[in-house]
């Protein structure tokens, strides 16, 4: 046996000792991992978002109802309303909490993609790329450790997606090990993080595996099998550690989670009591936006949610003076279209949509850019996916124009040479 595991190359024994750890621990492994290189800071907003939150809208968000809305033919059901701060005279009808949090918030009006299909939206949307058959290309939590490393001293995972299902891009063409730990539900918290076992026999497993591995480590000392090495001590560590706790938002009070409310709400609280414990990225997604149908019912749905969950993390990490490193930002794969259709709703619309930054240095109140009368067309400061990520590339501290070479040797920078929105940043 050991002779034929000897003989395997670098991806066999990955997926091995991946199988391996699942069934003879009793454990699902978390993946996390590090490069290191510091950043010096530079121009407006550089590096003060220690932290990111992500709210993803997916199935493409009605801007027109949501944060760019409109009079006249292209007009909400449901009338817009005023704002409480002064540059953002108002948002739709059905986010009266958001209206009360306005001074917080950077709205970007004059977003536009090239497709209108979900999967190459959403794509673009969270790599700055559009996809291609030949590569995977990371996520902003990659890309963020590969340049800055793991936070000092945190023992949990640099990156978490919450509520998000399959078809993440993950880690694209950097190692798995920065690959973001996927949370189906945030009520549920991290599963099958404790042994099967009791301690005793769970060590005995454990020495075990060190002692049937020991022959390949010391004949195969390539960075693979180092970076492997490490990545179950540390997991091991993880598997003791009181950290682990805030994947447990049952420990919030019930007032606090009442304030929040379930599902993508419950989404928002794991990711407030993830970056208070450390984690640096962290993505929460809303779907039901695909809005075909009865935009009005729809929107009393989504809209609640929405405004629900976002309001109360903006005010949560304002109290507990955690929104001047946080950035949290909105987005979504495109928006709909201006004019409701013959089912009384909105169809894909990748030429004109929104999206919202707040937080680490964002200018509270402000709106960027804008679309024509209608919501039909960018009218002014157009911005791309691309310009998002680099944005928020550039929020972390990321050298956002620096070239990073993949495995198979090509070029890549954070959000594919996209340009940073710098006039949203105070």
């Amino acid at each position: 046996m050991k002779s034929f595991l000897n003989q395997l190359d670098p991806l066999s024994r990955r997926q091995f000792a991946m199988r391996t750890a699942k069934t003879a621990l009793g454990v699902s492994l978390l993946p996390f991992g590090a490069g290191s290189r510091a950043m010096a800071a530079e121009g407006a907003g550089f590096g003060k978002a220690k932290h990111v939150i992500f709210l993803y809208m997916s199935g493409g968000m009605t801007h027109i109802d949501t944060f760019d809305p409109k009079d006249g033919s292209t007009k909400s059901p449901k009338a817009p309303i005023k704002t409480k701060a002064d540059g953002i005279d108002r948002i739709g009808g059905y986010l009266p909490k958001l209206a009360e949090q306005a001074k917080k918030m950077t709205i970007v009006r004059s977003m536009t993609s090239k497709t209108g299909v979900h999967e190459a939206g959403s794509y673009i949307m969270k790599t700055g790329y559009e996809p291609r058959g030949t590569i995977i290309h990371p996520s902003m939590g990659a890309w963020a450790s590969h340049f800055q490393g793991r936070i000092k001293g945190v023992m949990l995972p640099d990156s978490v997606t919450v509520g998000g299902g399959g078809g993440h891009p993950g880690a694209g063409f950097f190692p798995p090990s920065l690959s973001p730990v996927p949370i189906s539900s945030a009520e549920a918290g991290l599963q099958n993080i404790r042994p099967s076992s009791g301690d005793d026999v769970f060590q005995k497993r454990v020495s075990l595996m060190n002692e049937f591995d020991s022959g390949f480590r010391n004949k195969f000392k390539s960075e693979d099998v180092k970076a492997y090495t490490e990545f179950y001590e540390e997991t091991m560590k993880l598997l003791k550690s009181e950290d682990l706790k805030a994947f447990d938002i049952s420990q919030e009070s019930a007032e606090t989670k009442a304030k929040y409310g379930p599902g993508f709400g419950a989404g928002c609280l794991l990711a407030r009591r993830l970056v208070e414990h450390g984690v640096r990225f962290v993505e929460v997604n809303l779907g039901g936006w695909d809005m075909h149908n009865t935009i009005d019912t729809a929107m009393d749905r989504n809209g609640n949610t929405l405004d629900t969950g976002f309001a109360a993390l903006l005010q949560d990490l304002e109290d507990k003076g955690l929104l001047e490193s946080t950035l949290v930002c909105l987005g979504s794969e495109f928006g709909r279209t201006p004019d409701i259709n013959e089912n009384d709703g909105r169809d894909h619309y990748p030429s004109a949509y929104s999206t919202v930054f707040a937080g680490a240095g964002i200018k509270g109140g402000y709106v960027h850019g804008s679309t024509d009368k209608d919501g039909r067309k960018v009218a002014d400061k157009q911005a791309t996916p691309s310009d998002f990520q680099a944005t928020i590339g550039h929020a972390m501290g990321l050298p956002v124009d620096e070239v990073v070479m993949s495995p198979s040797n090509r070029p890549f920078t954070v959000g594919d040479k996209g340009n940073p929105i710098l006039d949203i940043f105070a």
